[in-house]
């Protein structure tokens, strides 16, 4: 499965941006979804996962109750709203698909990766 992600911007401390990850070339609903980013000079880190169906969902503990994570599979796109943004999300987002069987949180057990989005939080 080839995925895209997009939405990224900037935007100001406290504003809203939704991203965006199209699927293609493969089923999309056998696939569990994590979103991750990378801020410069950092290790890439997990912010959010959806369960193949969407019913379930994790989160990081720096984004929980300001992202929201979702996918629509008849539309093979995953979202990333991300609300109350604060300067420190700055970072490059990705998304990142797995068929492994569970919800998982590292990194290098997603197989199939998108290029990145940039999100910029001005203070």
């Amino acid at each position: 499965v080839q995925l895209q992600a997009s939405g990224g911007g900037l935007v100001q401390a406290e504003g809203s941006l939704r991203l965006s990850c199209a699927a293609s070339g493969g089923t999309f609903s056998r696939y569990i979804v994590g979103w991750f980013r990378q801020a410069p000079g950092k290790e890439r880190e997990f912010v959010a996962a959806t369960s193949r169906s969407g019913s379930s969902t994790k989160y990081a503990e720096a984004v929980k109750v300001r992202f929201t994570i979702s996918r629509d599979n008849a539309k093979n796109t995953a979202y990333l709203q991300m609300n109350s943004l604060k300067p420190e999300d700055k970072a490059v987002y990705y998304c990142a698909a797995t068929a492994y069987p569970t919800m998982i949180l590292d990194a290098r057990l997603y197989n199939y990766w998108g290029r990145g989005t940039l999100v910029t939080v001005s203070s």
